[in-house]
Order: C-alpha cells, then sequence, then structure tokens
C-alpha cells in the first residue's frame, strides 16, 4: 500500500471516494486488526497514511516525529514515511477549524459546549482554544471529572452561544438519536456536528429549524482530507478544492425524495429521473410488497391501515439509510412525523403538486378509491405536503418537464 486508510472497521468510509478526486494516487481502506497493528507499524509499508478509530493514540509510540498539535490534542490521523522517518499531524483539526468557518461562527470570547470527551472532543477543545472560546465545558454521560452531565448542561451552561456535538449520536443506524435537546440554549449562535452520515442529523435538524447556522461533519472530513493530501504530497492543492469535492459528494450522497398525492405522478417522475441522473430508483410501495408478499391495498384491506402504515415507517427507515437515490414515497408517508424526519436525514423533498382535477381515483388505492375519498385525503394531507416539502413542484405539464424540473433544482 502506497497510500490509505488504517483502522479496525472501514466499510462505510468516504476517504477512498474524497481522496481519489482531491489526487492523482489510489488510496486503500486497510482494516487492521489490533493484534496486526505493531507489525504494520514497524513494516513502514507505505507512503502516506490516514488513521481512524481506534488507532488514533496507538500509533504515536511508533513516529519519529509528531507536530505540536497533534502532540497538544494527543492523537494523530495522518502519517508521512520520510525516508524511513515516521512523521505524524492531526489535519482532524484542520477540517474542524474549516468547517467552523465555513458556518460564519465567531468563537472569539463566546461560551462552548463540547458533547463527548473522548478523542474527538479533545481535538474540539484544541481548535476552540486557538480560535479564541473564552469558556469551554464538556458534557458527558457521567458528568465526571469536571464535565457536566446531560441532564444539567442547560441548567449549569444556559449560556452556551456554541454547541459543538463529537459523539456519535445520531449516526446511522440510529439517526433519531439526539445527544441534546437544542430549546433551552435561548444564546445559541450555532451548532458544529462532526457525524456525516447522515448528512443532516437530528441535532442539525432542530437547529436549523429555530435558523441557526449548523452543518453536519462531511466538510470536516473533506477539509481534513485536503490538508492530508498537502502533507502526502508536500504541494498545495488550489483554493477551489475543498469546495468543490465537498459540494460534488454531497450532492453525490443526498437522495431526492418524491411526495404527493395518490396518482400525482410520483413513480412516472421517479423513473424519468433515475434515467436523467444515473441514481437507483426505490419505491416503497414496491419495497412493501416484497417485505409482505401482498400488495399494499391488501394489506389495508385485511390488516387495517395502522398495520400497514408500521410497515412503511420500517421501509422508510431501511430506504433512508441509503444515499444517491430517487424515493418515490406513498401518499400517506408524510403523515407520520418520523417518516419525514428520517427521509430528510439524508435526502430532499420535492412535493409533486399536481392539481386536485387532474388526479383520478383507482380501485387499487383503498383509502381514495372514489372521488368523495380523495377529495378527503387531499383536504387532509395537503398542508402536510406542503409544510414538509424542501421544493414544491407545480404539475404544468408531462412528467419528463417535472423530472426536469426537479433535475435543475438539485444541481443547481
Amino acid at each position: 500500500m502506497e497510500y490509505g486508510l488504517i483502522g479496525e472497521h472501514l466499510p462505510h468510509s468516504f476517504s477512498k471516494e474524497i481522496h481519489e478526486q482531491l489526487a492523482d494516487y489510489t488510496y486503500e481502506l486497510h482494516e487492521v486488526e489490533k493484534d496486526d497493528l505493531d507489525a504494520f507499524m514497524r513494516s513502514k509499508d507505505f507512503k502516506a497514511i490516514n488513521v481512524t478509530i481506534p488507532y488514533k493514540q496507538d500509533v504515536i509510540p511508533y513516529l519519529d516525529e509528531i507536530s505540536e498539535s497533534a502532540r497538544e490534542i494527543g492523537a494523530v490521523n495522518t502519517i508521512v514515511n520520510r525516508g524511513g522517518r515516521l512523521c505524524g499531524d492531526n489535519t482532524d483539526q484542520m477540517g474542524m477549524t474549516a468547517l467552523i468557518r465555513k458556518l460564519g461562527l465567531d468563537l472569539n470570547g463566546k461560551t462552548v459546549l463540547i458533547l463527548g470527551t473522548g478523542g474527538t472532543s479533545r481535538t474540539a477543545q484544541y481548535v476552540c482554544k486557538k480560535l479564541g472560546a473564552a469558556v469551554i465545558r464538556t458534557v458527558s454521560r457521567s458528568g465526571r471529572d469536571g464535565s457536566l452531565s446531560y441532564e444539567n448542561a442547560a441548567l449549569e451552561c444556559p449560556e452556551a452561544q456554541i454547541i459543538l456535538n463529537t459523539t456519535p449520536s445520531g449516526m446511522f443506524p440510529k439517526p433519531d438519536a439526539q445527544a441534546i435537546d437544542l430549546t433551552p440554549f435561548t444564546k445559541l449562535e450555532g451548532v458544529v456536528d462532526v457525524v456525516y452520515n447522515p448528512l443532516r442529523t437530528q441535532l442539525v435538524r432542530q437547529a436549523q429549524s429555530m435558523s441557526l447556522p449548523a452543518e453536519g461533519g462531511l466538510y470536516m472530513l473533506v477539509g481534513q482530507a485536503v490538508a492530508a493530501v498537502e502533507i502526502f504530497l508536500a504541494e498545495k492543492l488550489p483554493d477551489d478544492a475543498l469546495d468543490r469535492v465537498f459540494l460534488s459528494l454531497y450532492k453525490g450522497k443526498e437522495n431526492i425524495v418524491l411526495t404527493g398525492m395518490p396518482g400525482c405522478g410520483k413513480s412516472t417522475v421517479g423513473k424519468r429521473l433515475s434515467k436523467l441522473l444515473g441514481r437507483p430508483l426505490l419505491e416503497l410501495d414496491q419495497m412493501i410488497e416484497k417485505k409482505a408478499g401482498v400488495h399494499p391495498s391488501e394489506i389495508i384491506r385485511t390488516q387495517g391501515e395502522a398495520a400497514f402504515r408500521d410497515l412503511e415507517s420500517e421501509i422508510v427507515s431501511e430506504a433512508s439509510m441509503q444515499t444517491g437515490c430517487i424515493i418515490s414515497t406513498g401518499g400517506g408517508v408524510i403523515l407520520r412525523e418520523e417518516n419525514m424526519r428520517r427521509l430528510r436525514a439524508n435526502g430532499r423533498i420535492y412535493f409533486i403538486d399536481r392539481p386536485l382535477r387532474y388526479i383520478l381515483p383507482t380501485d387499487d388505492r383503498p383509502l381514495s378509491a372514489d372521488r368523495e375519498a380523495l377529495e378527503q385525503r387531499f383536504r387532509e394531507r395537503y398542508p402536510i405536503y406542503k409544510a414538509t416539502a424542501d421544493v414544491i413542484v407545480p404539475v404544468k405539464g408531462l412528467p419528463k418537464t417535472v423530472a426536469e424540473t426537479i433535475r435543475k433544482d438539485f444541481e443547481a
């Protein structure tokens, strides 16, 4: 291996994709068992590597040189082999600094609350000190060693102006988790979350709903990779490299989620979008039918709507963990807040707003089988479709026109 990443479990890493967009080399994901780390480090059989959990501290004894920042943080994530001498650095702090600046947050003289006390928390504490934070408090489950507990954080530090999450809370496969409720922090100016999968954690979405600058950790991930590549190759990358690769990766991972009334054209538009963008199409009703072995209408007729909605929510949870997809939803998916919360974690929601007069009732939809039932569903759901959409797409033409409108918006 010349260039790559070492760690214990790497199947979901984005690092290979990021590095190979930034530099002209092959970047390998190399899983190393704990018992094999000593032999790997002593062999020095690499030009440059990144290091991730759980080895950011374990590699330090093997280094001949270590940067001042890495030494102060107590963790190394970048190692370069310079003629047999292993030189370690920490580019996580560079990526975190880039993310904070992207959000336009000024930490100078501010009170910062850091969630978590692990290795990434130490990086955050270093960055906050460098950016001039006046007060830095950490939060842990135990509340020991000078940290606040999650239960008492809002009571003991209500003046927090910046909250920075360094825990895995909210990461897939548990995207509904949220380390702390932001409501009590009335002086908040912004929220930073190092979690990058999903793209938008529940913590980030709550902050955004409060009109606060907030973002997940993907920009930090790309930022630390830019810094690592510059160290690997001893050369400066173009100034636009970070933003260019971040936008490419973000758009590539984000799902397009189609909502709307039964019969509004979601499936047809979804198929056209799939061809236009070269993305897989996930039809939630088809996924439900495959799992249940019967058509959704049969589930509603024989087991009732509540049973169907429970199964639908299971399928939504599965689909929302995918990235880079077109997701065509059932007409009633918007009725459960948990569904939309999960779909929005990695998705941009497009409401296909077809006028009621152009939607026809059909026998295979028990909840809108006749005109009266269809109109009732429309009155009940229309405000929810609008409220849960990121983009409302009025239907004024053929499905190909609707698909093209969505494509242009998504790629803008």
